[in-house]
């Protein structure tokens, strides 16, 4: 028993027990079923579930590692990728020392893949994976708790009741951050609590006191504590969201009702659109290790922003929506029919995300549609905001 039980990832001793009780399960042979025999699941589900269990059952037969379950996992990211993007691409990644242990802090627009895409980065780099820090809202199901925590999510208590009870939930989060880097493992963390559903990326403040929580008691100096981890800014671009439909009619909701419900299986069902649908293209940037004079958390957030935002990628999506709310600022000239801003190429009129977006566009709700448009179009102001050149595509 240790400090970190009720949080941590499982660790391999664990990994059997796990697999059976997933294995088990008739919703994870049905999801399985759906992604892997997508046409067989429409006309013949129970068909479909039960060859996807035995296929599972024949894939992890021997399986008795977090590593050994990542594997496995890789090939079905590799799937992913190959049927719902265009294509993913990475950049930074000369800026991570080989064998070192960084604290990576993330924009956050979808639930599993932002830390989805930064780990399969990682492992095509050559680095090994992160520990990911998850919300406890995920976590109530027990078969979603289980494939989390297979896969080196540990929880981030958030229901917590009271100040005492909240505060000391951060400060084992912020010890577990610690003890994931003094072991050489990686953290990815997102940069505020929740998806940035209108696409408006900053870092709370928040999160840099928690994290400073665990070295309150040998220094309060905020210079001195970020030179002790390597923290990195994380900067995911997607050229098409699956989730932005989802996303635009709670802010709808919020702004006429001043709240939003959220039924109990929305988060499992963004997580599910999120993997299955078509995304574009995807480009996820790597900073640099931040260093430099802090005077307070608000010093920190802001440096962590100042790389994340400029490296996020403008694709065609943000800024034909910001056309479509007035802001010409986004339109590019065509170079040539076949050039990438050409009729022909990927970010012209022709492009296949382009058109899928112009489609999401038009099918969306008129009262739902500003809020859609602004997730795409707000890249391009914050990008202004930061007075940083564009990373353009």
């Amino acid at each position: 028993m240790t400090a970190f039980d009720e949080i941590r990832p499982y660790a391999d001793e664990e990994v059997p027990a796990v697999l059976g009780r997933l294995l088990a399960e008739p919703r994870i042979a049905s999801a399985t079923a759906q992604f892997v025999f997508p046409r067989a699941t429409r006309w013949w589900p129970v068909l479909a579930a039960r060859l996807a269990r035995w296929q599972l059952h024949r894939k992890l037969r021997g399986v008795d590692s977090v590593a050994g379950v990542q594997a496995f996992l890789a090939d079905y990211f590799a799937q992913m990728i190959e049927r719902t993007t265009d294509g993913f691409s990475v950049s930074g990644m000369d800026q991570l020392a080989p064998g070192g242990s960084f604290l990576f802090v993330s924009n956050h627009r979808d639930i599993a893949l932002d830390s989805g895409f930064m780990n399969w980065a990682l492992i095509q780099g050559g680095h090994e994976t992160s520990r990911i820090a998850v919300g406890d809202n995920l976590f109530g199901v027990d078969y979603a708790a289980d494939l989390l925590r297979l896969n080196k999510s540990f929880i981030v208590r958030r229901g917590a009741k009271g100040a005492k009870a909240a505060y000391a939930a951060m400060l084992v989060t912020s010890k577990y951050i610690r003890h994931s880097l003094e072991e050489g493992v990686s953290v990815w963390i997102a940069q505020r609590e929740g998806r940035a559903k209108d696409g408006v990326d900053r870092t709370e403040t928040a999160l840099i006191k928690m994290f400073a929580l665990a070295y309150r008691n040998e220094t309060r100096d905020l210079t001195e504590l970020v030179a002790r981890f390597a923290l990195v800014p994380v900067s995911v671009s997607y050229e098409l969201d699956p989730c932005d439909q989802m996303k635009a009619r709670e802010l709808f909701l919020t702004e006429q009702d001043g709240s939003y419900a959220k039924p109990d299986d929305e988060d499992l069902t963004s997580i599910v659109t999120g993997i299955m649908g078509y995304k574009g293209r995807v480009h996820l940037t790597f900073g640099t290790p931040l260093r430099g004079a802090f005077e307070d958390a608000e010093a920190v957030a802001r440096a962590i922003d100042a790389q994340l935002i400029p490296n996020l990628k403008i694709f065609p999506t943000h800024r034909e929506a910001a056309r479509l709310l007035g802001d010409p600022s986004g339109a590019d000239e065509p170079d040539g029919p076949n050039g990438p801003n050409g009729p022909n190429g990927p970010n012209g009129p022709n492009g296949p995300a382009l058109a899928a977006f112009r489609a999401r566009v038009a099918e969306t709700t008129e009262a739902h549609r500003p809020f859609l448009l602004r997730q795409y179009a707000s890249v391009l102001s914050n990008q202004r905001a930061c007075a940083a050149p564009a990373h353009r595509d």
